[in-house]
């Protein structure tokens, strides 16, 4: 009999293999990110056809080769329709997912992570806040998370006593009281210029989702 693991987690990406076959990259609770095979998964009519796409969070039913997971099973939670149905917040999420691909690693601890991408989509699913101020939080929160977050800049620029008390909010906080505050247009435009330049600084990734919102100007 084959052992099968279950997991929690969210589809971070897919890779078409042959004709009707992926890979499934999933962030999880129990394994941090792991690489799964889904054998048929786009084919119509399959069962993981619309599990195995990007954004899905659930249970996913695994069982260990040599070499890899095989995924057999998936219960999903949220699909954050929402979003893939909305190309401003598709790509915000899209970006949001690959942020998370860069910083996760197999059996780490990523629960915080994990945690961060779901709370931060589901803060994207909201018009009363502004998508800009999501994803600069995020961005400062992924930081934090991974101990890369160094403070506010030590540049010798004078900043807004509002920038400064969002940074250490969005530091101390937890992640489930995150997005709870709005911030003026001229706080926000402070607050990003200072995630924009930590950004630059600090991830050495090119990401794609993020080149074609600036191209869209959001």
């Amino acid at each position: 009999m084959q052992d099968f693991l279950t997991v929690t987690g969210m589809v971070l990406k897919t890779i078409p293999v042959g004709e009707y076959d992926r890979h499934v990259c999933i962030l999880t609770k129990e394994r941090g990110k792991i690489t799964a095979y889904a054998r048929g998964a786009r084919r119509q009519n399959n069962r993981l056809l619309a599990a195995t796409n990007p954004f899905c969070f659930g249970e996913f039913k695994l069982y260990a080769t040599r070499s890899s997971y095989n995924l057999s099973e998936a219960s999903i939670s949220h699909y954050f329709e929402e979003l893939r149905m909305d190309v401003e917040g598709a790509y915000y999420g899209m970006y949001f997912l690959e942020m998370a691909d860069y910083y996760t690693r197999e059996n780490n601890d990523e629960r915080e992570m994990l945690k961060l991408v779901f709370q931060s989509l589901r803060a994207l699913s909201r018009e009363a806040l502004p998508r800009r101020l999501v994803r600069y939080v995020f961005e400062q929160k992924a930081m934090v998370v991974n101990g890369e977050f160094p403070g506010m800049p030590q540049d010798g620029k004078l900043y807004s006593e509002a920038v400064a008390y969002t940074v250490e909010y969005v530091t101390a906080s937890s992640i489930e009281k995150l997005y709870t505050f709005a911030l003026k247009d001229e706080v926000l435009e402070e607050y990003s210029a200072i995630l924009d330049g930590y950004r630059k600084r600090y991830i050495d990734r090119h990401f794609k989702s993020l080149e074609v919102l600036s191209e869209l100007g959001m």
